[in-house]
This record gives structure tokens, sequence and C-alpha cells, in this order.
């Protein structure tokens, strides 16, 4: 910090014998800002001053890391879904996909991340298109799609509505997920976003979803699995979605919340505020469950004649 001259403060009263001269001789000494040379404050000047100078270049190289990680973890992202779209095309021909296609046309200079990027994509595969890739021959790092009827194997009814669709049904999750993440709304521009990182297109051709932007407004919108509307006091007008009737009776918030868990490889408890109002939820549906199959045994005995009064 700059450093302030004592000299700057209340004046020093001077003695009797000091105003008229001195007194016997005497001279006051002199003060301490006299005594302190001009070199010594310039250097408490300078060395003040760069205090907020390290500071800022402290500030600077912590931001510097935490844009070289974003840009790493958005990168790895990226690799991942291009490994998924690479991996669901090369199945198209049903041919073997080995490890060394892979790192050369989709990984590169990432191949000693592999390990991750290949877990990743197995989920993303599993849970959003519903294929499982089997390594079937571990000598020459070979994978296989398997085509999987059922990528969530405790939402049969759900599948059942969706025509026994995989693919469909984890695009819905995936949508139904961001939702939720997001505060149970989210920007029209972010699903569309969403699906790009995916490696999907909106509004170009998908050989497992047709057209994605099609599927979502034509078919998730009119089936009321999504709520499509205008975000009030917008110019331009924007449009967000929100879970439709139909995903908040079929679907529970527990289930998106764990879906979305083990795509990042992580516990629901992670997200704590979704966490607590998915217990909420799931508290909700089995009181309401509860109730239902309370009036359906009343029912039952007043139809057999039977009176609980």
């Amino acid at each position: 910090m700059l450093q302030t001259p004592e000299s700057r403060g209340l004046p020093v009263p001077q003695a009797e014998g000091q105003k008229d001269g001195g007194h016997d001789g005497e001279t006051r000494a002199p003060t301490a800002s006299q005594e302190r040379p001009k070199e010594e404050l310039g250097a408490g000047r300078e060395e003040g001053a760069a205090e907020p100078a390290l500071a800022r270049k402290g500030a600077r190289a912590l931001a510097a890391k935490a844009l070289a990680r974003r840009r790493a973890y958005r990168r790895l992202n990226r690799t991942v879904a291009e490994l998924v779209q690479f991996l669901l095309v090369k199945d198209k021909k049903k041919s073997p996909i080995t490890r060394s296609e892979m790192v050369k046309y989709v990984i590169g200079d990432l191949k000693a991340l592999f390990p991750d990027i290949i877990a990743r994509a197995a989920e993303h595969l599993r849970y959003v298109f519903g294929f499982e890739l089997k390594q079937f021959d571990r000598k020459h790092h070979t994978y296989i799609l398997i085509n999987k009827l059922k990528p969530l194997e405790e939402e049969e009814e759900e599948e059942e509505d969706l025509g026994g669709d995989g693919p469909r049904l984890g695009l819905l999750m995936m949508i139904l997920g961001l939702i939720y993440m997001r505060g149970n709304s989210a920007r029209e521009a972010q699903v569309w976003e969403m699906l790009r990182r995916l490696g999907v297109q909106p509004s170009k051709y998908h050989f497992l979803f047709g057209y994605p932007k099609r599927l979502i407004m034509e078919d998730f919108v009119q089936q009321r699995y999504l709520s499509y509307r205008r975000v009030p006091h917008t110019n331009p007008p924007e449009y967000e979605f929100s879970w439709g009737p139909r995903s908040n009776l079929e679907i529970s918030k527990m289930k998106v919340l764990g879906f979305v868990a083990k795509l990042h490889k992580k516990e629901p408890q992670h997200w704590p505020v979704q966490y607590r109002e998915a217990l909420a939820d799931e508290a909700d549906r089995a009181r309401a469950k509860a109730r239902a199959e309370a009036s359906m045994r009343a029912r039952a005995s007043a139809r057999a004649g039977v009176h609980l009064w």
C-alpha cells in the first residue's frame, strides 16, 4: 500500500523555548518523517503498487486455467458425440468396428483418453439410442452394436406408448432431463443445441429418428409428452418446452434424474435441488397411488354388498 508521510498528520506543538529560537541553545530533533530518505518512500510506494499487480496476474492465471479446462471438457464432449454417430453409421453396414478405426477417424490425439471416451459413448448409445456396445474380440479390440429392445428395462410401459421404439424413448428422456435440470423449462434453442451436441441436426434426416424436429414437434408435443408455449414478454418471440401432462403421469422425476446421473456417471444426490424435488414427487405419487387403491377397494366392496361402516 502507498505510504503516507507522518508530516501529513496534525501539527506537533512546539515547546515554549522553540518559539523564540530555543531555550538553553537546544534545537529540536528532526521527526521520523524528516529522517526517512526519499528513496525509501519511493520504494514503499513501488512495493505497495506491486501487490495489486501480482493479484491481477494471479487472477488472470486462474481464469486462463479455468478456460482451458472448459475448452478441454467441451472438446471431450464433442469427441464422444462424434464417436457415437460414427458407431451408429458403421453399424448400418453390420460390420465390426475396430479401435484403430475409432482412433484414426474420430479420437485422434485424444488416444490416451480412449477408455473414458468409449465408456461415455457406450452410455449414450444405450440410454439415448437403445444400443449396447459390445467388445467381442479383445485381442483385436473389435466392437459391435447390439440393438436393445428395452434400453430402459424399468420403463416398459413408456416404451409401449412410444411404439416400442428405444431410440425415440431415449431422445424423449434426454429432453425431459434437460428440462428438469434447467428448472422445469428449457428454451427451444437449448433443446436444438443439445441435439447438436449429440451429433443430431434438428432439421436434417437421421436414420434413427427421421427428422428430429418434426418428431419432437409433431409426435412428442401432440402426444402430450412435451408442452410447447411462447415465453411471455419476449420480442422477438421465444418459445420453451416443459413436461407435458402425459410425462407427468407416466414418468417420474426420480427416474429422469437417475437417467441423467447415469449419463454423467454420478449419483442422483449430486444435484441436491433436483434430488429433493424428485423425493417429494415420489412421495406425492405414493400418496396418490394409495388413495387410488383405497378407492378401488371401496368400490369393489360396495359391488360385493359389503359395507365398511
